[in-house]
């Protein structure tokens, strides 16, 4: 059989598809087509997943290798590539090859259900470029365990993996579907490390959507298919590993948002903080969303219109693609007003006590969380997240009312073609 080039994959499936792309930059496709079956593509030149117009519903899975075992790796990315060209399909979950008869992966629950614009994308952890996977020499430049930033509350759980991957659907259960059939492919290949979900809602007629502070989230996001966005997100300087150009890094930060203590203050308060309006996420020196943010700008009395210690001040200027979803996991444990609460090391491993708030419809208090799932992809972590977030973590006003409680970076490789499991450039 005559041997066909990657690049002669790519043409094919793209062509099988019938493939729209999202959107061209000098006739290069960026990103995997979104259609009226309301599938999209999983085989392209970049995963689905990044470029694509965020979904309503995601989960965020990290796991650990089963052991350090570069054949381990290898057979784990196999079996889930596999099963994500399946479920983005709208297909059946293919069954393991050792399946016994009578039994399938293949659940029914989401039988019937349409794909909802399902896409998978996976991402590496910095452990797997260690010398035990003979990987060293291929580890993409900024890959490395993100420094711990002054006031950080990180919890082990909820922090670092091997491998990751970003489930998003507009509709929960066809989620959930995902991550079930993923999860039945882990065991003697991968273990469950953490799992976080997260929501999303847009206006009607699209629009910038919110975070659970009520104002818009990602307003300064480049926008997909431009030639801003290629500069900022995609990892393609010649410093890179050769197999990962075209990929490129996400941050992970599960941020607590004290959402009891900003109900408390005054609009205007929370405008200033932010150095935005919370209605309709005008800059408070502009009179619509897009308008530029102005930090030269005074009041009559000679202060800053936009205060220095505000959170649009002080990462003005740093490019990212924000690709964050909103998490509510309600109260958690309530306890009395004459009852201590419980120790976190006392709750469930499963709840998410990061603090307590007035309970006021009980008199008593109660452990509170939510917040935000901050997933931002970019192709140079210090010189964009890392600056920033020491920026902030130095005088952002907000750091009253928020705490990161989970951190995570991985190197998301490129899309690949029918055929090829994620990663095919490493050749694992």
């Amino acid at each position: 059989m005559p041997r066909v080039s990657r690049r002669g994959l790519f043409g094919s499936a793209l062509v099988a598809a019938g493939a729209a792309t999202a959107g061209a930059v000098a006739g290069r496709i960026t990103a995997p087509a979104e259609n009226d079956s309301r599938t999209v593509a999983f085989h392209g030149v970049r995963q689905a997943g990044i470029a694509t117009t965020a979904q309503s519903h995601a989960l965020f899975l990290s796991c650990d290798l089963a052991s350090r075992d570069r054949g381990v790796l290898r057979d784990l990315l196999a079996a889930w590539t596999e099963t994500a060209a399946a479920l983005t399909a709208g297909a059946r979950v293919p069954d393991k090859p050792d399946s016994a008869p009578g039994f399938s992966d293949h659940t029914d629950f989401a039988t019937g259900l349409d794909p909802a614009r399902l896409t998978i994308t996976f991402g590496l952890g910095p452990a797997l470029f260690e010398d035990w996977s003979g990987l060293a020499d291929r580890r993409p430049r900024h890959l490395a365990t993100l420094p711990e930033f002054a006031g950080d509350q990180l919890r082990p759980s909820w922090t670092g993996g091997d491998i990751m991957a970003q489930i998003c659907a507009d509709d929960p259960q066809i989620v959930s579907h995902a991550f079930r059939a993923l999860r039945a492919r882990m065991p003697g290949l991968g273990n469950l490390r953490w799992t976080q979900h997260g929501f999303l809602s847009r206006p009607a007629g699209g629009g910038t959507p919110r975070n659970m502070f009520g104002h818009k989230d990602g307003t300064a996001n480049p926008v997909a298919g431009t030639a801003e966005f290629d500069a900022a997100v995609w990892a393609n300087a010649p410093e890179e590993p050769e197999w990962f150009r075209g990929g490129t890094y996400l941050v992970f930060r599960k941020i607590r948002m004290s959402t009891a203590e900003w109900d408390m203050l005054s609009r205007p308060e929370q405008d200033r903080i932010i150095g935005r309006r919370r209605d309709d996420g005008s800059p408070l020196t502009g009179g619509a969303e897009f308008d530029p943010v102005d930090l030269n700008a005074r009041a009559a009395n000679g202060e800053p219109i936009i205060p220095a210690d505000a959170h649009v001040r002080l990462v003005h200027g740093i490019p990212m693609l924000r690709r964050g979803y909103s998490y509510d996991y309600g109260t958690l444990v309530a306890t009395s007003a004459t009852t201590a609460a419980p120790a976190p090391e006392a709750v469930p491993a499963h709840d998410h006590p990061e603090g307590t708030a007035p309970n006021h419809t009980h008199g008593g208090h109660a452990q509170l969380d939510a917040g935000l799932l901050f997933a931002a992809y970019m192709n140079n972590p210090p010189e964009q997240f890392i600056r920033a977030q020491r920026l902030l973590a130095a005088s952002d006003r907000l750091n009253t009312v928020v705490q990161h409680t989970g951190s995570a970076i991985f190197a998301m490789p490129p899309g690949i073609a029918p055929g090829e499991s994620i990663g095919a450039g490493l050749r694992l």
